[in-house]
């Protein structure tokens, strides 16, 4: 099972996808444009914080569950990030220390299941997207998603910059598994298949170093 971490707009569905179809198994998507909690989150932060932070934590529970439980996945997004978010949003002013308490003592509980419920201890590798805010930007921008444009919440700004901060410092502490990362400024996987090609081919030599991929 491989699980993708980065910012938001980083490409970790694109990247999903192709992974999944080079590898000729099952992808996992993280609910966004169905997720009705999001856009109340953007439009008030302090008030759907929390709730948001229990949808996401729930639906990604579910996901690494049926991942975990059959021989090759891969997920856009994985249980493993959920309190990067929280945390943050809490340190903003945006929760409550009672539902930091209680989402903290959930996240713990989950993870001691974790094993127990998918049969597997952890993911066989993460590939964290590393992503320059600008890069990020034009990512964003292109999707389209009203809610996460900066130029309709100047506030967003510093939400993204901080982000990319504290990713940094989770990437190192992951000590789950195997871990790799890409430079998404480097190599556009989406729209180069000379880039795409490369990525591949660097996550193959990974697997295979791990002893999860054949020659």
């Amino acid at each position: 099972m491989i699980v993708l971490s980065g910012m938001i707009g980083a490409g970790k569905s694109s990247l999903t996808n192709i992974l999944a179809e080079h590898l000729g198994t099952q992808a996992f998507y993280e609910q966004v444009d169905d997720n009705p909690v999001l856009p109340l989150f953007y439009a008030n932060p302090k008030k759907y914080a929390f709730l948001l932070q229990i949808y996401f934590l729930n639906k990604r529970f579910a996901s690494i569950k049926r991942a975990l439980a059959d021989d090759n996945n891969v997920l856009d997004r994985s249980i493993y990030e959920d309190a990067l978010f929280f945390h943050m949003n809490a340190e903003m002013g945006r929760a409550t220390e009672q539902e930091v308490q209680v989402y903290d003592e959930l996240l713990d509980n989950m993870m001691e299941e974790l094993p127990y419920a998918a049969h597997k201890k952890a993911p066989d590798l993460l590939i964290h997207l590393v992503i320059s805010y600008d890069k990020m930007l034009a990512h964003i921008q292109k999707r389209g998603r009203p809610y996460e444009q900066p130029q309709n919440d100047a506030s967003l700004v510093d939400y993204y910059h901080n982000l990319l901060d504290r990713y940094q410092q989770w990437y190192q502490d992951y000590h789950y598994g195997p871990k790799m990362q890409i430079d998404c400024d480097k190599y556009d996987f989406v729209d180069n298949l000379a880039d795409r090609q490369a990525v591949l081919r660097i996550i193959d030599k990974k697997l295979q170093e791990r002893k999860t991929l054949d020659n």
